[in-house]
């Protein structure tokens, strides 16, 4: 059995915008390399403003966009070995969870009719009677039931209760992993700490790994148990989830940080995050270096590369703000 349970190599992916001959090119993941380990399951969220690249490297993961370079590998198992590849089993190991849940469900069928097909077509119930007991058990491990459920339309829940129901078809095939791409976006301020307690609550009932992709940085300090930071399509920091909110290493991790609003703090002026240009994603240098205010002609000159600051913390910057312990 393999040791990792997911590790992305390396990988990039490029965009064409405009047309094949004025057009240009965009590079939305530009050689990003993370791994999650097997066995121990965890919350791995992935941070960052829009259009640094969360939702185009989520895709990756679920085979819906093919990386241009690297690699992914599942298990063991090369997402670039085609021969080897099993639609069904890959769907039983990773599970998605998208930003809208009323974007997830017809509003002509009943939403129990998803779990049902789930449970049925995937093979993990043999017949009706099996799906029954098996749509009800993960319905009740998300606050639902089926008695609840059953024959309802998407538009008789409230967007909290469909994300969860959006959850509990996930949880049904078993997965390994589960890519919950913005879940909480869409949903009120009062639901969402109950739908990211269910993340770690889930975690450890059902062994399962969640990555989850936000740019909320609050819950996703709350939940994770590791924070990868994204930047134009870089990944330029990551670590233990409680390291790098209480100490960030990384300029644009501790911009993100004092964006975020705080019980009691009083703002002298607006935050604000400025819109992505296209120039950015083309740097070959620092791609933070011209709005870093601790840049040096070096960030100017080159990128660099990760530097290890402890045994399971990295960073990509020339100048970090935390040090690397000896141990490093």
């Amino acid at each position: 059995m393999a040791n990792k349970l997911l590790e992305i190599k390396n990988v990039s992916k490029v965009f064409r915008i405009g047309g094949m001959l004025m057009g240009k090119k965009l590079t939305a993941i530009d050689g990003v390399s993370l791994e999650i380990d097997a066995g121990k399951p965890v919350i791995l969220s992935i941070v960052g403003e829009s259009g640094c690249g969360k939702s185009t490297l989520c895709k990756m993961i679920l085979r819906l966009y093919t990386p241009d370079e690297g690699d992914i590998l599942l298990d063991g198992r090369s997402y670039l070995d085609r021969k080897g590849y099993n639609p069904k089993q890959f769907r039983l190991e990773v599970q998605p969870i998208f930003q809208n849940p009323y974007e997830s469900f017809s509003m002509r069928k009943t939403v129990d009719t998803y779990l049902f097909n789930t449970a049925l077509r995937l093979g993990i119930a043999k017949n009706h009677q099996e799906a029954e007991a098996l749509v009800d058990e993960t319905l009740r491990s998300v606050g639902l039931s089926l008695a609840v459920v059953r024959g309802k339309y998407p538009t008789q829940f409230s967007g909290g209760e469909l994300q969860r129901v959006s959850i509990a078809r996930a949880l049904i095939t078993k997965p390994k992993l589960i890519i919950a791409d913005e879940p909480v976006a869409a949903i009120d301020a009062s639901m969402k700490m109950n739908i990211v307690n269910l993340f770690m609550e889930l975690k450890d009932k059902y062994n399962v790994s969640f990555i989850y992709i936000t740019h909320d940085l609050s819950t996703a300090y709350y939940v994770s148990d590791f924070i990868a930071t994204l930047y134009r399509g870089c990944l330029i920091e990551y670590g233990p989830a409680k390291a790098i909110m209480d100490e960030p290493a990384h300029p644009y991790t501790e911009l993100l940080m004092n964006a975020v609003p705080r019980v009691g703090d009083k703002w002298d002026e607006a935050v604000a995050m400025p819109d992505a240009e296209d120039v950015e994603y083309a740097i070959s240098y620092c791609k933070f270096a011209p709005r870093c205010p601790y840049a040096t002609e070096e960030c100017r000159m080159r990128r660099p590369d990760m530097t290890q600051l402890s045994a399971s913390r990295w960073v990509m910057c020339f100048h970090p703000l935390v040090k690397p312990t000896e141990k490093a």
